[in-house]
């Protein structure tokens, strides 16, 4: 049996990968993609930029991390053994407690490699382990910086451009003979560092003062400053190497040195295994999902009552976009809700596609034609399609009210809302939900720190792991507190518990969480009971038509499990201007209501359905036309209407200066029923909710980076690297042409026609594979490596290995052809 030769490049060990591992690799770092790679090295390149590299440690979780980190502080290559040795340490000072984390250490380290090997950061076998070389050095401490485990430089870096004479005293102070050159005195310095029993013999003898300044610097960061005269304690560390200076003011302890005081750890606390998501309470699983339902229910109403607040059209838009504070404000007290919520109910419609800009001259927002179609749905139908669009979103409203980073606030609907993150973070969370038992609401301390430990990069708490706070939290934290908030209010979890349709929205799609929530949803009614105080009481949620017509003709006075409406004149006036009757208003209370009509409330409506249309008003600039001139003589009287200016015309006709709009609201508010007519006389009609947008798409969610390819992409993507790399990697047979011009391998080849046409035709005969140069319609020349099959006609049709599809050639393209050396395969 042969031996295999490790792989000396990443390009070698990409190359050694199966197909399977391959995909795999683009399927973790899809920016690896964009575009598809021509081949293996070219693959391996991409991989290796800084940028690329960043974003692949970003993914990692805290153990694969803190393994790249100790790789970054190993020998390059390092054994396994080294690595294991790096994240256990070799001392067993903390006894039972230590061997559990060991043990745990020692389990979870092949995985945490396999990661890192799938994403391209480490190649190599286990003998020969290498980090890329921009992810060590990103990692791996310098004289300008130290790592993330708090280690410093070696002692060969921190000693570089020291003196001779300099390296010779550290050496007499430390008991080591002297040498003849700086490299041995560095090698003998280092040999005494990673000596455990010597190291030990040297510390025994040093004041209980430098081991203190030894404690403050063995974790990190391990620089400190000195003064030009430096205390006994540090003058000791520094005459012995164990502070070597980096400038005239600061020293740093070198990297061997600390992993001596460290019994040979890289990180103080290795975490190979993810913290617990410990649960804050057990509930009923059925109480849940009715508390979850009861909410989404709520949430239905808001965002169906945030449409009808915009229904005429919706506030105006600000000049850089989005709500003002002041609108804000006003749909927060319209909903009843607190701004912050008031700013979820808004993003959520705008995202779910129900609302949107007009695009009008003066821009404002309305509801969309959509909102139409979303609120036929059944409510279990509505309630997925918002869960769907806040899962997907990537607009953010828990930033609204805070700062961007030039110091401007962030408004609702605004422009810089939108985190990449949100979907992501929302969806780990829920997951979280879902490995937990049902009805058990997670306690949010725990679920942070397991979100820190599967992103720390991207994590990058700036805060305890024990706060739950937003303030000062990093976005990632803050995303998942916000989306506990949202999840709740939505209807996604109860009582801090995931609800069973919410886990079936998640595992199994929309239909299956809306056949669970149906029934938890109560049925729509088609009464309301009438009430002698000119009230009506909904006891539950309402038919959508009974709905719409009660809302013109009463005004909600009270939400809750049972709604109840006041009549007022302006209500019922509100149904008359609609184009409503009297006798159509006592007929729809007479079908719909469960007890008797109430009289006041039928004189009521008879009363001002007497007064309305009574007096006309038109424009003039405006008129005001009535039958009866005792009503134009007081309203002349009246003092309220001096500002209208009004003047007879006629003995039932008053002319204003004010615009007819104006006019109407001035004597409603006066007390009287007017109604506004068209230029040929006819009573003017106005009926609500007749304002929409143009079709609007929803806001695309922005991505975090390139979307992740599916199957069929990742295998046409691998079976063209493959292609590539084969056609880059073959090695042609060398003519004597070549040796006698001394041409340079890898240039296009160069044959006469004759030549071309003799060595294709004899390919195709005897089925090898040629290399040839081509030059497109476009003037582009490129080598590839084909396998011709048929030769006529001038054209030459044949399987292209850098394709890897038959694709046919016009032989006058074909700059030259050569053979390939042992058919390719060089």
């Amino acid at each position: 049996m042969g031996t295999t030769t490790p792989p000396r490049t990443l390009a070698e060990a990409l190359r050694a990968r199966g197909d399977e591992s391959l995909a795999g690799l683009l399927r973790a770092r899809p920016d690896l993609l964009n575009p598809v790679p021509n081949d293996i090295t070219q693959l391996a390149t991409r991989a290796g930029t800084r940028a690329s590299v960043v974003r692949a440690l970003e993914h990692l979780d805290r153990f694969a991390l803190q393994t790249a980190e100790a790789l970054a502080v190993a020998p390059d290559p390092a054994p396994y053994d080294t690595l294991l040795s790096l994240l256990t340490g070799d001392g067993l000072d903390d006894g039972d407690q230590r061997d559990d984390v060991g043990a745990a250490i020692t389990a979870a380290l092949p995985g945490a490699l396999a990661t890192l090997r799938e994403q391209a950061l480490v190649w190599g076998e286990d003998d020969r382990l290498r980090l890329v070389r921009t992810a060590r050095e990103l990692l791996a401490p310098s004289p300008q910086h130290h790592s993330p485990t708090g280690l410093g430089p070696t002692v060969t870096e921190a000693t570089a451009g020291m003196s001779p004479g300099r390296l010779q005293e550290i050496l007499t102070a430390t008991g080591l003979p002297a040498t003849h050159d700086p490299v041995s005195a560095v090698a003998a310095l280092s040999a005494l560092f990673t000596d455990r029993t010597r190291m030990a013999g040297l510390l025994d003898t040093a004041p209980v003062e430098a081991l203190s300044v030894l404690d403050r610097l063995v974790w990190g960061p391990p620089y400190g400053e000195v003064t030009p005269n430096p205390t006994p304690p540090v003058k000791w560390l520094r005459d012995r190497g164990l502070l070597l200076p980096v400038s005239t003011r600061t020293v740093v302890l070198p990297r061997e040195a600390a992993l001596h005081l460290r019994a040979g750890r890289a990180h103080r606390t290795p975490e190979p295994v993810p913290p617990v998501v410990t649960a804050a309470a057990e509930r009923d699983p059925q109480a849940v999902d009715r508390a979850a339902a009861g909410q989404a229910f709520t949430a239905l109403s808001t965002i169906e009552e945030l449409l009808k607040l915009w229904n005429g059209g919706g506030p105006a838009i600000l000049r850089a976009g989005g709500l003002s504070v002041r609108e804000l404000k006003r749909a927060a007290t319209a909903l009843d809700v607190t701004e912050p919520i008031a700013a979820f109910w808004i993003e959520l419609a705008y995202g779910a596609g129900l609302l949107a800009s007009d695009g009008e001259t003066d821009e404002r927002y309305a509801p969309t034609p959509a909102s139409d179609e979303w609120l036929d749905l059944s409510a279990e139908d509505r309630w997925t399609h918002l869960a769907t669009a806040w899962l997907a979103a990537t607009r953010t409203p828990g930033l609204v009210g805070g700062q961007d980073a030039k110091g401007r606030a962030l408004s609702a609907l605004g422009p810089e809302l939108d985190r990449s993150a949100a979907p992501d973070v929302r969806r780990r969370v829920l997951s979280l939900f879902t490995e937990l038992p049902p009805g058990t609401a997670p306690d949010a301390e725990s679920l942070l720190r397991r979100l820190r430990w599967e992103r720390p990069l991207r994590g990058g708490a700036t805060t305890s792991t024990t706060s739950t706070s937003t303030e000062g939290a990093d976005l990632r934290s803050r995303l998942a507190l916000w989306t506990l908030n949202e999840a709740e209010l939505l209807g996604i979890t109860g009582r801090g518990a995931l609800s069973a349709q919410a886990r079936a929205l998640l595992e199994e799609g929309e239909e299956a969480g809306a056949a669970l929530l149906a029934p938890l949803i109560p049925d729509p009614l088609d009464h309301v009971l009438l009430q002698a105080d000119l009230t009506a009481v909904a006891p539950g949620p309402l038919e959508r038509p009974l709905a719409e017509t009660l809302s013109v003709l009463a005004d909600v006075e009270s939400k809750g499990g049972a709604t109840v409406y006041r009549f007022t004149p302006g209500s019922v006036r509100r149904a008359l201007d609609a184009g409503q009757a009297a006798a159509d208003l006592h007929a729809f209370l007479a079908a719909h209501s469960r007890t008797p009509v109430p009289q006041p409330l039928s004189y009521l409506i008879d009363d001002v359905a007497r007064r309305h249309g009574h007096l006309r008003i038109g424009a003039a600039s405006a008129y005001v036309r009535c039958d009866d001139e005792a009503v134009l003589n007081e309203i002349l009287a009246d003092r309220r209407s001096t500002g209208l200016r009004l003047r007879r015309l006629a003995p039932t006709v008053l002319a204003s200066q004010s615009d007819p709009g104006s006019l109407l609201e001035a004597l409603r508010d006066m007390g009287y029923a007017p109604a506004a007519e068209s230029a040929e006389g006819d009573v003017l009609i106005t009926r609500t909710g007749a304002r929409r947008t143009p079709p609007r798409t929803p806001p695309v969610p922005v991505p975090e980076g390139p979307p992740t390819p599916d199957d069929t992409l990742l295998g046409a993507a691998v079976r063209a690297i493959r292609a590539g790399d084969t056609a880059a990697t073959a090695v042609r047979r060398e003519t004597p042409e070549d040796s006698s011009t001394g041409r340079p391998s890898g240039t296009l080849p160069r044959t006469t026609p004759a030549e071309t046409l003799a060595t294709v035709q004899a390919a195709a005969m005897t089925g090898s594979t040629v290399w040839i140069g081509y030059v497109n319609a476009d003037g582009a020349a490129s080598q590839r490596v084909i396998a011709p099959v048929r030769v006529e006609g001038g054209f030459v049709t044949a399987y292209d290995h850098t394709a890897d599809e038959v694709r046919t050639y016009p032989l006058h393209r074909i700059t030259g052809v050569a053979e390939l050396a042992e058919d390719g395969k060089g």
